[in-house]
């Protein structure tokens, strides 16, 4: 069996901390952005953690 390919869309995406959690963007930041409140846009630039349910799944696309 060959090894298996790190997804590059979710390696773009994705990446592990140092205590091998998940980090990941904020979604809802792109575009639209005139309706939504400074405080709002201010929380979307940070970055948050990929929940524990999604943790396996997304560690296999990034290896």
């Amino acid at each position: 069996m060959p090894k298996m390919k790190t997804h590059r869309g979710a390696a773009k995406r994705f990446k592990k901390t140092a205590s091998g959690k998940i980090k990941r963007a904020k979604a809802y930041a792109s575009h639209l952005l005139g309706g939504k409140s400074p405080k709002r846009k201010r929380k979307l630039r940070k970055s948050g953690l990929v929940s524990e349910q999604e943790n396996k799944r997304i560690s296999n696309l990034i290896q």
